[in-house]
């Protein structure tokens, strides 16, 4: 068996700006160039704005951050859904910031380390203790042998993070789709590589990020208390699947901060249906379509429709919506502060929300599999999907 070393050090290109070389317990040297700001674009990015316009705020589990109810996903600046036009893109990051979205969530396996670099560049112009940053390790490619989730590639991972990203400390290092890994070498190694570099100061709080849920109690159950701050669960708590819902009081009792992703269901909840990709069974993806044409035919949005649904969930912390042009980062922001100016949908709302929920009653909480087969299980794994 090849064995691969990954080099921790920077890649020789020179910077202006500072280098941190610290170094681990185990002897291993971490460093890290980080860029000199550039002369500061902070008072036009955050001019003046209306409070009522600005994203209110939940606390995330124990951390002490506090996290915008809308986060934004930065995967598509990675090319996940198409070509974008990095200019766009950054001042997407810009207008979202300056609307009071101070949540921005990426990954190297986004666009193959495209979206961090792109998010980088839009992170140079905003304070950074006024910005919540998260990121993950773990998972660098398509393919499930593209996971690596060994303390060495991890540490590797960490360090070619903050320099794409140009911060010296990540807010949030999540372990990528562990279903893919080996949830025992999740346990015993990951986490004990990432609470090293916690102690490093290059990050502050370690999360975890999966589709079955599974996956998150078995770590949980086995990890030392403390060592995991945050789930970030995907595709549970939305129109067409809320089984999020029974897993809330376990999060609770540990401690754990929750994010919610994908609240359209990776596309499944829009009116041009989700990308072909896509793990949904054929059932699933037809009631998505039915549900879509129908919210249309009664003058309504699917995707606004599901946005402020997940939305009003009060014990998810904040819900992730991949967002890469300003008029997407209005159009989400609008949605959510008319959701979160009520405590509850108008009338006509609910009534096409209890339409749509009809619609989708069939398909209720279907899901796919993803992953490894979980140790106390013996389902087939499959293909990762694109999240």
């Amino acid at each position: 068996m090849a064995i691969v070393r990954y080099n921790v050090h920077n890649n020789g290109r020179r910077h202006a700006g500072s280098v941190n070389t610290r170094q681990l317990p185990d002897g291993t040297a971490l460093t890290c160039a980080h860029r000199k700001p550039r002369p500061s674009l902070v008072p036009s990015i955050m001019g003046d704005i209306d409070a009522a316009l600005r994203m209110p705020m939940r606390p995330l589990g124990n951390t002490g951050l506090e996290v915008s109810v809308l986060g934004f996903g930065a995967s598509p600046l990675g090319g996940a859904f198409g070509a974008i036009n990095e200019a766009a893109g950054i001042d997407a990051v810009h207008h979202a910031f300056r609307r009071g979205i101070n949540f921005f969530d990426t990954s190297p396996y986004y666009g193959l380390t495209k979206s961090e670099t792109v998010l980088g560049r839009a992170l140079r112009d905003l304070p950074r203790s006024e910005v919540v940053l998260s990121t993950k390790v773990g998972r660098y490619g398509v393919d499930p042998r593209d996971f690596d989730f060994s303390a060495a590639r991890v540490t590797a991972s960490v360090a070619e993070s903050l320099e794409r990203l140009q911060v010296p400390y990540i807010d949030i290092i999540q372990c990528h789709d562990i279903e893919f890994g080996n949830l025992d070498q999740i346990v015993q190694e990951t986490l004990p590589a990432l609470a090293a570099l916690q102690s490093q100061g290059l990050v502050r709080h370690i999360g975890i990020t999966g589709l079955p849920l599974e996956a998150f109690h078995y770590v949980l159950d086995r990890a030392p208390p403390g060592s995991v701050d945050v789930v970030l669960s995907y595709c549970h708590y939305c129109l067409n699947d809320t089984t999020l819902l029974g897993s809330l009081p376990y999060f609770r009792t540990k401690g754990v901060g929750v994010i919610n992703a994908s609240p359209l269901s990776m596309g499944l909840l829009t009116r041009g249906g989700p990308p072909d990709w896509h793990p949904a069974p054929p059932p699933l993806r037809s009631a998505a379509a039915a549900a879509a044409d129908h919210a249309a035919a009664r003058g309504w949005d699917i995707s606004a429709l599901g946005l402020g649904f997940s939305l009003r969930q009060p014990d998810v912390s904040s819900t992730l919506v991949g967002m890469f042009t300003r008029e997407m980062v209005d159009e989400n922001i609008n949605t959510a502060l008319r959701v979160l100016g009520s405590t509850e949908a108008a009338a006509e709302e609910s009534q096409v929300l209890a339409e749509v929920a009809d619609i989708l009653a069939p398909v209720r909480n279907l899901t796919w599999p993803s992953g490894r087969p979980l140790p106390s299980q013996g389902q087939p794994g499959t293909q990762p999907a694109d999240a």
